[in-house]
């Protein structure tokens, strides 16, 4: 059976986070890193890709450049047109943008990729026991997942964005699983357990992603207030508490506080996450 949008909606429900403002602004600001990383897996001309909650292709495009067949799916309609966008521009006829549910790829077929890639993407899926099932089921047999999670507690960039952000929100509903947890060395190895991949098969490193933005730390806040998901939220929600000074005084001081620029125009800031690649 085909998934419909409904069908995602119903089951996903970060769909309206992530088509809520404008995300390809963000990513403007991570292609460098992400054509670093990609850079880095191994990735040989011919080799299938699925580029998983891909956004608008900040790893997804470099891929395709390095002549792979990558699909790129994400459950955000918005991203997928920009992915597509960006790909026609580009003039690659090797990658394609498509919606789908990270916990139920019922239009891939096993074992059908060389390489699963998902950086900052799947961890924010609800189910994350399925999403590591999904992962492995479309991965060759030898083939390799790698993904990128942000870490809980981290004091770098993201993790700290979404820790005071989630401070000015409502708490989550009941059964809601974090996706910080894909940040956990040990909530991963239980999950690709689940999956039938041991523990040998997986190796942890902790990297480092740098957010590049033209303009000073403070712009770069109001990007963020403006077009992230996560972060509009907590300014709504702060806004009704009488609590949006507040916020936006803490990101400031969090974004002042880590950029490594010295020019006063430019802000660079790195974000540590934990690398995981498994081998199916």
């Amino acid at each position: 059976m085909q998934t419909t949008a409904s069908t995602i909606k119903a089951i996903n429900p970060n769909k309206a986070l992530w088509e809520k403002g404008d995300f390809t602004k963000l990513a403007q600001t991570m292609r460098e890193s992400g054509t670093a990383l990609v850079s880095q897996l191994g990735i040989e001309k011919g080799d299938h890709i699925l580029d998983l909650g891909c956004g608008d292709g900040t790893t997804a495009i470099p891929a395709a450049k390095l002549g792979a067949h990558v699909r790129g799916v994400d459950i955000a309609e918005n991203l997928v047109a920009a992915g597509n966008q960006r790909a026609k521009q580009e003039g690659l006829a090797n990658v394609t943008f498509e919606q789908g549910d990270a916990c139920e790829l019922e239009a891939l077929a096993d074992s059908t990729f060389d390489h699963v890639v998902t950086i900052f993407g799947a961890m924010f899926a609800p189910r994350p026991v399925d999403v590591a099932k999904e992962m492995v089921r479309v991965t060759k047999p030898g083939g390799q997942i790698v993904m990128g999670n942000w870490i809980p507690g981290d004091p770098t960039l993201v993790a700290q964005i979404l820790r005071i952000s989630s401070s000015y929100t409502p708490p989550p509903p009941e059964g809601f699983v974090s996706p910080m947890l894909w940040g956990v060395e040990s909530h991963v190895s239980e999950r690709f357990a689940a999956a039938g991949i041991p523990s040998e098969n997986i190796i942890f490193l902790r990297d480092t992603y740098t957010f590049n933005f033209t303009g000073t730390p403070k712009e770069f806040v109001n990007l963020f207030k403006t077009y992230y998901g996560p972060t509009m939220n907590a300014f709504e929600a702060a806004e009704k508490n009488g609590k949006a000074y507040e916020l936006q005084n803490e990101l400031e001081n969090l974004f002042l506080s880590q950029n490594k620029s010295n020019d006063k125009n430019f802000t660079s800031i790195p974000a540590t996450f934990l690398r995981v690649t498994v081998t199916v």
